[in-house]
């Protein structure tokens, strides 16, 4: 009989374009020193988790990321994949600008009166062509693309465990991404979960379908900053 199938989908640490508010998509920016000592305390926080694989995307902060919580655990055979497919939307001629301008932009393509108006009507389909007209750079992805490319990546990750024989799976992902595969499981989720650097998401899966079991858990990263000052008075 097989172990049930669970993802521990982390969003990336802190990084330098998070801290001063741009739009990162496939540009990218080192973790901060408060992004590696987060890092460190969610790699605590999960050393007694046991991982039967490891997925980060390409982009070098999910790198950085995943080597930061894999150098923590108990566990240092924990096979690790980089996987491209499961990287973060990217924004084109917006990517490395201010997070302002991005969503300045798309209300001014779809003609949103208001904040209010957009977030009440906005999907992702309609993000994806927005940002395809606002970019000079023919960079970004048609939804389609992005899309299925989201949900294959999670889906083949996920068919390699169960096929393995079940167990956990660590994924560092990315915001945008992460929310967006959360919509794809289940449309009544909102369209940005405003997802904290360091934060778990965890999902079961089994044959094909998916629960999402928690969203933007902090609780690994404080466990782990427990352990850490346990460590220094000496407990």
């Amino acid at each position: 009989m097989s172990n049930p199938t669970t993802l521990y989908i982390v969003r990336h640490g802190k990084t330098m374009f998070n801290a001063i508010g741009r739009t990162q998509g496939w540009s990218d920016t080192p973790l901060t020193r408060e992004g590696v000592e987060s890092i460190h305390y969610l790699g605590l926080g999960l050393k007694d988790t046991p991982f039967a694989i490891a997925y980060s995307s390409d982009s070098g902060r999910a790198i950085q990321t995943s080597r930061l919580v894999l150098g923590e655990h108990n566990d240092a055979k924990i096979p690790y994949f980089i996987d491209q497919r499961i990287r973060e939307w990217c924004f084109g001629s917006l990517d490395g600008g201010y997070d302002g301008e991005l969503w300045g932009v798309v209300p001014r393509v779809l003609a949103y009166q208001n904040d209010q108006e957009m977030w009440a009507d906005l999907t992702y389909e309609k993000l994806a062509g927005a940002i395809q007209e606002a970019d000079t750079t023919d960079w970004s992805e048609p939804y389609e693309t992005i899309k299925t490319r989201i949900w294959n990546g999670f889906e083949d990750i996920a068919q390699r465990v169960e096929n393995r024989g079940g167990g956990n799976a660590l994924i560092v992902s990315h915001g945008m991404t992460i929310s967006h595969l959360l919509y794809l499981i289940d449309p009544k989720q909102p369209l940005q979960q405003n997802l904290e650097n360091a934060s778990v998401t965890r999902l079961t899966y089994s044959k094909g379908k998916y629960e999402i079991e928690a969203i933007n858990d902090m609780s690994y990263l404080k466990n782990g900053q427990t352990i850490s000052q346990q460590f220094l008075n000496g407990d």
